[in-house]
Formats: C-alpha cells, sequence, structure tokens
C-alpha cells in the first residue's frame, strides 16, 4: 500500500498529550472538499450498486456550506461558505439527487454585487470601495445585520421545513423541490436573539429550542417551546405563532456568556449545558470596528467550571442545584433519559474549546503530510462521554459521597456544598475507538428512542480534519462496528428505522460519502444498522463540499 492509500494509518507511539488518540501520519489533503461547486436543480438518476431496500420511502436531505468566494473576495472560514442543500429521493429501490443553493438575502445581495456584503461568522464584510473615504470610515461603526445564511441543519417547526444556522433567521424551504421561502425572524415571535440549528421534538409534535438574549438586564439563555402543527388544512406560509419562552436562565457572568451549539432533553427535563467557551460582549461590540471576525470573540477559559443547568420542561422550573463538572465542551448531544431518580446524559466531549475557530479554510486546505499531520495533531478529539444527575438532591442529602446508585455505572455525583453538585463523566468507549481518532456527529434512533433508555448510537470517526470513518457504538459492551475506506469521507450518519421493527438497530444507516482524490466520485452510503455491513450505494456524477448535518424526510 502506497503512502496515498494510508490516509487512516497512525504511529502506535507516541499519543498525542491533548486527547488520548495516537498521532496521524501522511494524512492527505482534503482541500478538494472545501471547494465551491454547482448546483444541480433538477433531479438526476443515479447508478445503483448493491440493493437499496425497497421499503425506503423518502428523502435524504442534506445541509452545508458549498460556494466560498464572490468575485475577488473570498471566505476565510468554513462555516461562512454559502448555503447548498441536497437532496437523495428514494423510492422503490431507486435514488434522484438534486440541490440547490438557498436563495438567502446573503447570497443574493453578494451574487449581485459580485463581492462579499454580508458579514459571516468568520469573514467581515469590507466597505464598498465606491463609497468615499469617510462613508467607508463610518460604516464600521454600523452593527452589522445577522446573516440568514442557514448551512447547518434542517429543522422542522410545526410540520414546516426550514434551514437554520445559528442566528435569529431561518429560511422556510421546500423539501421536495429545494425551493426557497421566506425568510423568518424569531424576534417577531419571542424574545430572543438567536437559536440553535438542533431543536429537539416531543413525542406530540412540539418542538423545543435555546435561544439567546441581552439587555439591561443582563444576558440570558432561553428555553423555547413551538406547540406542534394545528389539526386540518394549514396555509402555506411560515407559522411560529405560539412559540414561548419556558425558562430564561442568567449567564453566571453576563460580560462573558458562553457559546453553545445544542442542549440535552429528557423525557420530562430540559438540560442548558453552560461551557467556558465564553464571548466577549466587549470585543463582540468592537469588532465590526476593529475588522476582526466573530468566531474572534470567542475563548476557551478552563478556568470556569461547565455548568449543568436543569429545566422541568413541562413547568420551566429551574432546579435550584447546580451541577458542575470540570471545564470541557461539547457541541453535540447523543441522548438524555430518565433511570430511578437520576437523569443520564450522553453527549461527544473535548477538553480544548480552541477547535471551533481552527476550521479555516486556510488550515482545512493545508498540503498533505506533515503540514497537515501537524495541524490535525494539535487538535483536541472528542470522545462520548456520559454524565449522571441525581434528580433529588436535597439539603438532607449527605455531602461527599456518591450519590449515583446506578448499578454498572461508573460516573460519579457528589454534593459539594448547599445546591451544589460535582459530577464526574464515565467514558462510553474502550481503547479501540481512540484508533478512529474519537468521534462526532452522533445520530441514534431518534424516533423510537429519544429521551428514552437505548443501546446504540451511530457517528462518524475522525482520524482526519474531517470525518472519515462512520461507527456503530454499543452502550453495553462499550464496542463498536465501523465501516472505512482509504480516502473516503463520509457524512453524518442518519437512522432510518424499518417498518414493524421489533429492536432498537432494525433499519438502516444512510450517509454521503465523497473523496478528495477524483472528481464527481460521490454516493450515498446505505448500511443495515445492525450488521453496518453495506447494503447499497447510489452513485451521482457531481461533486459536494463536506456538508453539516442532515435528516431523513419520511414520505409515503
Amino acid at each position: 500500500m502506497n503512502r496515498r492509500d494510508q490516509t487512516l494509518r497512525f504511529s502506535s507511539l507516541p499519543m498525542a498529550a491533548s486527547n488520548k488518540c495516537p498521532l496521524a501520519m501522511g494524512l492527505e489533503t482534503i482541500a478538494p472538499l472545501v471547494q465551491s461547486v454547482e448546483e444541480t436543480p433538477e433531479p438526476i438518476t443515479t447508478v445503483t450498486i448493491g440493493k437499496i431496500p425497497c421499503w425506503i420511502h423518502g428523502s435524504f436531505l442534506r445541509n452545508g456550506p458549498g460556494k466560498f468566494e464572490f468575485g475577488k473576495d473570498n471566505f476565510n472560514h468554513w462555516f461562512d461558505g454559502m448555503a447548498l442543500m441536497h437532496r437523495f429521493y428514494i423510492r422503490d429501490g431507486e435514488v434522484t439527487y438534486s440541490s440547490r443553493f438557498l436563495r438567502s438575502d446573503s447570497y443574493v445581495t453578494n451574487l449581485q454585487k459580485n463581492r462579499i456584503v454580508v458579514s459571516e461568522f468568520g469573514t467581515i464584510a469590507m466597505p464598498d470601495p465606491c463609497k468615499n473615504l469617510f462613508a467607508r470610515f463610518f460604516s464600521r461603526f454600523k452593527v452589522p445585520q445577522a446573516t440568514d445564511n442557514a448551512s447547518v441543519n434542517f429543522v422542522k417547526y410545526k410540520g414546516d421545513y426550514y434551514v437554520s444556522t445559528e442566528t435569529n433567521y431561518m429560511r422556510r424551504v421546500d423539501p421536495q423541490s429545494l425551493e426557497t421561502k421566506e425568510k423568518v425572524d424569531w424576534t417577531q415571535y419571542i424574545a430572543v436573539n438567536s437559536a440553535t440549528a438542533h431543536p429537539h421534538y416531543d413525542r406530540e409534535g412540539a418542538s423545543y429550542n435555546m435561544g439567546n438574549s441581552y439587555g439591561r438586564q443582563g444576558f440570558f439563555y432561553n428555553i423555547i417551546r413551538v406547540p406542534p402543527p394545528d389539526k386540518g388544512e394549514r396555509e402555506d406560509k411560515a407559522d411560529l405563532s405560539g412559540a414561548q419562552v419556558l425558562c430564561s436562565i442568567p449567564a453566571s457572568d453576563s460580560r462573558k456568556p458562553s457559546y453553545f451549539h445544542s442542549f440535552a432533553m429528557s423525557e420530562n427535563y430540559v438540560v442548558f449545558i453552560e461551557q467556558p467557551i465564553k464571548l466577549d460582549l466587549l470585543k463582540f461590540m468592537m469588532f465590526r470596528i476593529q475588522g476582526k471576525s466573530f468566531h474572534k470573540v470567542m475563548t476557551w477559559e478552563p478556568q470556569y467550571d461547565t455548568i449543568f443547568h436543569v429545566v422541568d420542561r413541562h413547568t420551566g422550573e429551574q432546579s435550584k442545584v447546580k451541577y458542575r463538572t470540570p471545564a470541557m465542551f461539547t457541541l453535540h448531544q447523543i441522548n438524555s433519559y430518565e433511570d430511578r431518580g437520576f437523569l443520564v446524559m450522553d453527549m461527544c466531549c473535548g477538553d480544548n474549546g480552541e477547535v471551533i475557530g481552527d476550521f479555516t479554510l486556510e488550515n482545512l486546505r493545508r498540503a498533505p503530510g506533515e503540514e497537515m499531520d501537524k495541524f490535525y495533531n494539535s487538535m483536541c478529539r472528542n470522545l462520548p462521554r456520559r454524565y449522571v444527575l441525581p434528580l433529588t438532591v436535597t439539603d438532607d442529602t449527605p455531602s461527599n459521597q456518591n450519590l449515583v446508585t446506578m448499578p454498572f455505572c461508573q460516573a460519579t455525583a457528589v454534593k459539594t456544598g448547599r445546591g451544589e453538585v460535582l459530577c464526574v463523566h464515565e467514558e462510553l468507549y474502550d481503547k479501540e475507538l481512540l484508533q478512529f481518532g474519537g468521534l462526532e456527529f452522533p445520530q441514534i434512533n431518534y424516533a423510537h428512542y429519544n429521551a428514552l433508555k437505548y443501546r446504540y448510537f451511530y457517528a462518524c470517526g475522525f482520524g482526519h480534519l474531517f470525518s472519515d470513518s462512520l461507527l456503530k457504538m454499543d452502550l453495553e459492551t462499550k464496542k463498536l462496528k465501523a465501516w472505512r475506506q482509504p480516502g473516503l469521507f463520509p457524512s453524518e450518519p442518519v437512522f432510518v428505522p424499518a417498518p414493524n421493527a421489533t429492536e432498537e438497530d432494525d433499519g438502516v444507516v444512510m450517509s454521503v460519502i465523497i473523496t478528495p482524490r477524483m472528481e464527481k466520485s460521490t454516493f450515498l452510503l446505505v448500511l443495515d444498522a445492525k450488521t453496518f455491513t453495506e447494503l447499497g450505494r447510489a452513485e451521482v456524477p457531481v461533486n459536494i463540499p463536506f456538508g453539516t448535518h442532515g435528516v431523513f424526510n419520511e414520505m409515503g
């Protein structure tokens, strides 16, 4: 096997100091995975190899950045690329593919001006060169409008699909044609300045999310509830009516609130995770004048603990107990559930939150070999952890002893003072996972096991800067099954349950596979979720950049 084919080869020694994973050697370039592509608005046929189960009927929808420059202006960060929506439509074992750029105000304006006009996460839009010197100077003092470049995820509210990012704007979209519909502003419905792209859904059809707000009273993290869709016919327009803030949680430090990407939810509780990735509000207000992008005002401050704020999702009442754990950061939750008076939370965690700002296009386009290896080996790798929170802590609860009495559980929780509990996690893996570089983008059988006790989850292994393997994790045995092939980079796996399933892993796992080695060699991969072996793939002659998140929209 030549050096190019050893993409996934790791040295056995030494281990990376910041994370436990082996150091990588000989990583190939992934620059072709962060290049602009053309859209495919009309569905095209694919070539099927193997067999895709005929019971699958629906659309695998994916979102992510797809255009990284306008004219002579280039975006700086991977998150900045213009949203490109993808649809793999599956019926009777056949697959078609289509894609469209989101016609956001950001995209349309940039396209019309042939330059970057709207600032993004890592890129500041420069003043109009046609303005005179004084106009350009004073334009720096204007507060920039938040972007509506919703490139992170597909989300659902009251039966409608939207694409979402982390500002106050979403865009309603047609999940079949990928047509861009109206722009939706959260601030027109409830008092929040933004919302995450990772809502949760209950079994009644209500949606839950987190958003922040700030003003004279300070900085708050808000739990949002959007009611289920109304019964009967609905108008073809965005509808977030009935949305409400269930609870407002004050930031521990209003001058330096925490960044958050998602949150945890069980049958009866919502948990906000206040982590030490901090936003410096003074810098945030000055960043336009200084010409700094948003990611420059985020800092990792591990001198602070991570705090779990527990809220009753039915009443909005916040627990008086502060659950703390030593500094860690998390982007994505796996699942949360209640068991014997405890709240169990599983999530992908890291010990160095500086990683978010590192995904610049310059870093992702590094040359293969030593330059790429050095950057990858400097980064924190995320691993799955379990935290267990005792829900019945009172003034009479004894201190300085482990309160977790669940059998076969290694997580601990110790009351350290009045209203405070220190939680220490359990690792949810064995050493084999380290050879895959840790994991991220976790998914479960959400339709049937969200907020319930479960056994399996699916994720991407990160033996490279982008995911280069698919993993099935067994929480009972802490063993894994893997799909991995040299030079192939899979997307976040999505589980689709089989009809009349009797076991948790009865179904398939889907992922979009791309490669930097060959042009137009994308395919949709379908794995048997139980055995984690390939059932079939649908090859499509297009280039797709590495994306973010997706969903399966069941039809029929």
